[in-house]
């Protein structure tokens, strides 16, 4: 459809993006009493919505950017198929951003960090129940815990430190210390998986894709609007804020920007320079009867994770810093299926669909939700990385707090545009 200014003039918000941040935050905004309507390129969920790992990863609280983690990534980026890598094309135009990922590894940098990271996960997750509820979509989750894996003790010891910060921020967790023990929970496993930590409380989703198109469907029924166009620019002009499209202006009072790893080109048509880079993150999804999952298998030594989709088997990670034109290299989501074969012996490799997806990632692990510095009348809510899913419910509510000029339940200073 042809997109006109004249559409929206009774518009009190636009949200750029209908993925799973933009809807949520569309939602949000329905709810407070707004007139919301969304703008996407492609459509619901048509991106890295579309086929995440689904898992709501509450406890993952620390941050990408440990104290010593660049005495690891060396080897990491040296391996094209290894969990974290660099397309040799793509190392130049990415350094600064990767020297941002070190200042961020700094100790008091990562500190704050990690507390902010921690109050936005306790946020999200009493949002998501919410959010549920008001949708409802009780249904649509699969509450069954996570297994976090490693081989031998050596791996096992390593992992304890942060396990005792999950401890010390409340998370609830069972360390299990045999095969057997990990047998209970989930049969089939390689027994070269010694130990491991169990999180009941660990949520998936039964499809991210699932769960996006029901939360358009509800935004839509309760009058909200989704179209189909692309916004090229931003800018403030009488009064109002201005989405420039390729079929014309749209304009409203208020503009949120969450369109994932495309945001900061919109950022950057106002004069901010946001560094956010693209992870492209690699799946195979297998057809139900693959294998016989009981719970969300996390293999941190490898970067990936065997998840429960509609049914089948859904196989993927790791992270590769690569932008958005290089082509994909799908031989990353071979590697990982193959390696999910012998850990998982009993794995059906057969019948499965490859996919590559953008997740936008900046360097302190911390998303973007705040207000432009140069555009008051736009917010911004992206960068979550591999947390969208996670945190999608919590930024909608902080999103809200910022539309309504209202105080939030967070600081919302740790996650400005300003920050950088």
């Amino acid at each position: 459809m042809t997109v006109t200014d004249t559409d929206t003039d009774t518009d009190d918000i636009l949200v750029i993006g209908a993925g799973i941040i933009g809807l949520s935050a569309a939602l949000e905004l329905q709810k407070q009493g707004l007139r919301v309507r969304i703008l996407d390129r492609k459509g619901v969920a048509a991106e890295a919505s579309a086929a995440s790992a689904g898992a709501f990863a509450f406890t993952d609280i620390v941050p990408l950017a440990t104290p010593g983690i660049l005495r690891k990534a060396p080897k990491w980026l040296l391996d094209p198929l290894g969990p974290l890598s660099v397309p040799p094309a793509y190392a130049l135009r990415i350094a600064p951003w990767m020297l941002r990922f070190w200042r961020a590894s700094w100790r008091s940098r990562y500190q704050a960090a990690l507390q902010a990271q921690v109050l936005l996960m306790a946020h999200s997750r009493a949002a998501l129940e919410r959010q549920i509820a008001d949708v409802d979509g009780t249904l649509l989750m699969q509450r069954e815990g996570q297994l976090q894996l490693y081989e031998g003790e050596t791996a096992f010891r390593a992992a304890l430190p942060d396990w005792q910060l999950r401890r010390e921020h409340g998370i609830r967790f069972d360390l299990l210390r045999s095969p057997e023990a990990i047998a209970v929970i989930q049969p089939g496993l390689a027994q070269c998986f010694t130990h491991a930590a169990f999180t009941p409380d660990w949520m998936n989703t039964v499809n991210p894709k699932t769960w996006a198109e029901h939360l358009a469907q509800a935004f839509v029924a309760r009058g909200g609007r989704i179209d189909t166009a692309e916004v090229t620019a931003l800018r403030s002009e009488g009064g109002r804020t201005v989405a420039q499209t390729k079929d014309g202006p749209v304009s409203a009072s208020q503009i949120v920007t969450a369109c994932g790893a495309w945001s900061h080109h919109l950022a950057r048509t106002l004069g901010e320079n946001i560094p956010l880079e693209t992870e492209r993150g690699y799946n195979t999804t297998l057809p139900p009867g693959a294998f016989g999952l009981k719970t969300h298998l996390t293999f941190p030594a490898h970067g990936f994770v065997v998840t429960r989709i509609s049914g089948g088997v859904r196989v993927g990670g790791a992270v590769e810093l690569g932008g958005l034109k290089l082509p994909p290299n799908y031989r990353r989501a071979d590697i990982l299926l193959e390696k999910a074969k012998r850990f998982l012996p009993e794995l059906d490799t057969s019948g499965g669909t490859r996919w590559m997806g953008f997740r936008p990632s900046l360097p302190d692990s911390l998303p973007v939700i705040s207000r432009s510095a140069r555009a008051p009348g736009v917010i911004y809510a992206f960068g979550h990385g591999h947390l969208g899913l996670t945190q999608a419910a919590g930024t909608a509510e902080l999103v809200a707090d910022l539309a309504l000029n209202r105080a939030s339940t967070l600081p919302l200073q740790p996650y400005a545009a300003t920050r950088f």
